[in-house]
C-alpha cells in the first residue's frame, strides 16, 4: 500500500482511487473490492514490467496486461470488468492531472456477450407461492419472504436486512436500502402486503417469543436472530423442490427477474422498473428484462406516428 517503503506512484494512484470510490462516490464494499482485485493484479504487473508512474503506462503494456489475464484462463468477462476498472483509475488519474496522454486509447476490449436472466414463468411462480406450508410461524416468514421479493423487486440483501421501521403497511410501502447505501421507496403488490401483515400479527410474535427484539429486523430465525442471505437461499431452494420446479432454475435474484420481467409484460415502462428496482443506469435494466424483438416492433407499430396503428403486425 502506499504507506509501505518502496511503494510506486502506482501504488499511491491505486490507493487514491480507491479511497475515492469508497467514500466520496459511496460504491458497495463489494464493488470496491472486484476493483481492488483488479487493480491489485495491474499494478503488480506494471511494477514488473518496470513501469511505476501513470505517465510511464503505454497502451502496449496496457494490451500486455489483458493477454496476461487471458493466457491464466480468465474469461472475457472477467477481462472486461478489469479493463473498465483500469478505465476508472486512469480517468480518475488523468483528472488529477497525472497522465499526458491516453495508455486505453486504441485498446479494443474482450466481446462479451451479454447474459440473458435465468426466466422462471408466472405460473411457476403462483406455485413456489403454494408450496410453503403456512400452519406454522416459520412457513408464514417463508411465504411472506416469497411474495415480498416477488413483489417489490427486491436484492436478497435488502429482503433479510429489512429494518422494521422500513414497512409501510398502511402506504404500501417499503423503504429499502440499497448498493452504495442508495434508499428508494417501493410500492408493494396486495398479495405480498396480505403475507406480510399476516406474518407480522401471528408469525414473528411466535418466532421472536419472549426473547428481546434487539435486532428489529423484520424477518426473523427460529432462534429470534435476523434472516441470512443463505438462509433464504436454502429454504427457498427446500420450497422449490417442494414445488417440483428444478432447483437450479430458482434462486432469490430469479424472482427478483420475474418482478421485473411481469411488470414489462404488463406495460410498465423501463423508467419505472428502473427505479423500482434501484438501478442507475438503465442499460442494466434493458438487459435485465430481456424484451423480445417481436413485442418491440408491435409496439412501434401500435404507438409510433410513423407505425401502421395496429398493434399486431400482419
Amino acid at each position: 500500500m502506499s504507506g509501505q517503503r518502496g511503494a510506486s506512484d502506482l501504488d499511491a494512484l491505486r490507493d487514491a482511487f480507491l479511497n475515492y470510490v469508497r467514500l466520496e462516490q459511496g460504491l458497495a464494499k463489494k464493488t470496491v473490492e472486484a476493483y481492488a482485485r483488479d487493480l491489485n493484479r495491474f499494478v503488480g504487473f506494471s511494477v514488473k514490467e518496470g513501469l511505476r508512474t501513470p505517465a510511464a503506462l503505454t497502451r502496449q503494456s496496457v494490451v500486455g496486461f489483458l493477454e496476461l489475464l487471458e493466457a491464466e484462463g480468465l474469461g472475457a468477462r472477467s477481462r472486461a470488468r478489469a479493463l473498465s476498472s483500469l478505465r476508472r483509475m486512469l480517468a480518475f488519474a488523468a483528472e488529477r492531472g497525472q497522465l499526458e496522454h491516453d495508455p486505453l486509447e486504441g485498446v479494443i476490449g474482450p466481446r462479451v456477450t451479454a447474459k440473458l436472466p435465468v426466466v422462471i414463468r408466472p405460473d411457476e411462480t403462483e406455485a413456489l407461492v403454494a408450496a410453503v406450508d403456512v400452519t406454522t410461524p416459520i412457513g408464514l416468514r417463508d411465504r411472506a419472504m416469497i411474495e415480498l421479493l416477488y413483489g417489490a423487486g427486491l436484492r436478497v440483501s435488502e429482503l433479510v436486512s429489512l429494518p422494521l421501521s422500513a414497512v409501510d403497511s398502511r402506504g404500501g410501502l417499503v423503504r429499502v436500502l440499497g448498493k452504495g447505501s442508495k434508499e428508494r421507496i417501493v410500492p408493494v403488490g396486495e398479495a405480498a402486503l396480505a403475507a406480510l401483515e399476516v406474518y407480522m400479527r401471528e408469525g414473528r410474535p411466535e418466532l421472536l417469543g419472549l426473547r428481546p427484539d434487539r435486532s428489529r429486523a423484520v424477518f426473523l430465525t427460529r432462534r429470534a436472530g435476523p434472516m441470512t442471505r443463505q438462509n433464504f437461499f436454502l429454504l427457498l431452494r427446500k420450497v422449490a423442490r417442494r414445488a417440483g420446479i428444478p432447483q437450479d432454475r430458482v434462486s432469490p435474484h430469479v424472482l427478483r427477474h420475474a418482478f421485473a420481467t411481469d411488470l414489462l409484460e404488463g406495460g410498465a415502462d423501463l423508467r419505472s422498473i428502473q427505479a423500482m428496482l434501484g438501478h442507475s443506469d438503465l442499460a442494466t435494466t434493458q438487459i435485465y428484462t430481456h424484451i423480445d424483438r417481436g413485442r418491440l416492433r408491435a409496439s412501434v407499430e401500435a404507438r409510433h406516428p410513423r407505425g401502421s396503428g395496429r398493434p399486431e403486425s400482419e
